[in-house]
């Protein structure tokens, strides 16, 4: 009895061919993005939580909150690009707070 491996691990699948490359050019594009956009979130969300701390007037406190919204829908928007649907792992990891939650894919009021 003889054992071969299936047929899309073959050696001739496993060439390097132009859609491959620029298929694993985008993945590694789509990987560096959500990175970024994942910075983009802790820092809107530091920026909100330092904001609290501080007191602040509740015109800034409501454009940092906006802020922050903007940042997490950009981001779940881009990791649904990526294939990843759930977002409840990202509010808990982020620690995303219920007021940033509810403004997602809310235009900011302008002042």
């Amino acid at each position: 009895m003889t054992v071969r491996p299936p047929r899309n691990f073959s050696a001739s699948n496993l060439v390097e061919t132009g859609l491959g490359i620029l298929e694993y050019e985008l993945m590694s594009e789509r990987a560096s993005t959500l990175g970024r956009h994942g910075t983009t979130v802790e820092a809107a969300l530091a920026a909100l939580a330092a904001g609290e701390a501080k007191g602040l007037d509740t015109v800034e406190q409501e454009r940092l909150v906006d802020k922050a919204a903007q940042a997490v829908w950009a981001f779940f928007i881009h990791r649904e690009v990526c294939g990843l649907r759930n977002g409840r792992d990202v509010v808990q990891r982020y620690g995303i707070p219920g007021k940033v939650l509810a403004r997602l894919g809310a235009s900011p009021r302008h002042r």
